[in-house]
């Protein structure tokens, strides 16, 4: 079944992560966000939200519509004053008009089938000339093979029928572009991205992350013998592998305000 994000056991399951190093390069390069007020709607627990405020971000005010991910959230990033937490859907934040310089929307709009909701609330609490950042995957980057670094392509191999719910949630290139044009953002652009996710020392500390299910919403479709049937597949694609690169495949538009 889907994974429920208001059970209290899933609280810390999107707060075990740091964002890489090559994440705040990427976005450093992008985005001006020193002295600036961001937003991080869909915030989950909190890893990105810590990641906007490395980057120079003034204050940080992080979204989410689900009570216990922002109390794991607030555990993550801890007690500061440049951190404000709100409860709010993705298209109905609460937040006052033209209110901050930077939205960061990562891994949030798979989870949404009102694009344009989403982007014309982003839309709306950005001051004139303001960035918004979505980062998510198409239904191109959603079935690309498994490897030693790609993990999440052996879920699809070892469950095809999973890809299908896979790619139904996935929004194309074309549909994301449209809807941040027709919800008033310019200067759009695009960019493919391999983002590090984590290094395993070995095969067995992957084995148990994906035994907790973290960070991976998908893993939540499996039953506990499906999901030891997938480790025991990832055993045999990686028996004899040393220390483990996951990385995983995104797409991120910026678009202007």
């Amino acid at each position: 079944m889907p994974m429920d994000f208001h059970d209290p056991r899933n609280q810390s399951s999107y707060t075990t992560r740091v964002a890489d190093a090559s994440w705040l390069e990427l976005i450093a390069k992008q985005v001006e966000l020193k002295g600036k007020r961001a937003a991080d709607i869909g915030c989950g627990g909190g890893i990105y939200t810590k990641a906007l405020l490395a980057l120079g971000a003034e204050h940080v005010i992080g979204v989410d519509y689900s009570a216990e991910m922002l109390q794991g959230a607030k555990q993550n990033v801890g007690e500061t004053q440049e951190v404000e937490w709100i409860q709010g859907a993705a298209d109905r934040t609460t937040l006052p008009s033209k209110h901050v310089d930077v939205v960061l929307e990562r891994a949030l709009i798979h989870h949404l089938t009102d694009l344009q909701g989403c982007f014309r609330e982003a839309h709306r609490i950005l001051k004139a000339g303001g960035m918004l950042i979505v980062q998510d995957r198409t239904p191109e980057d959603s079935v690309l093979p498994g490897s030693d670094t790609h993990i999440r392509g052996y879920i699809f191999e070892k469950f095809p029928g999973l890809m299908e719910t896979e790619k139904s949630r996935r929004h194309d290139s074309e549909t994301v572009t449209e809807a941040l044009r027709e919800s008033g953002f310019c200067d759009i652009r695009e960019l493919k991205w391999w983002e590090p996710r984590k290094v395993h020392p070995d095969p067995e500390a992957l084995f148990e992350d994906v035994r907790r299910r973290t960070g991976r919403s998908i893993l939540h479709e499996l039953s506990d013998g499906e999901l030891d049937e997938l480790i025991a597949y990832m055993q045999s694609k990686l028996q004899g592998s040393g220390p483990i690169a996951e990385k995983d495949p995104w797409t991120i538009w910026f678009a202007k305000r």
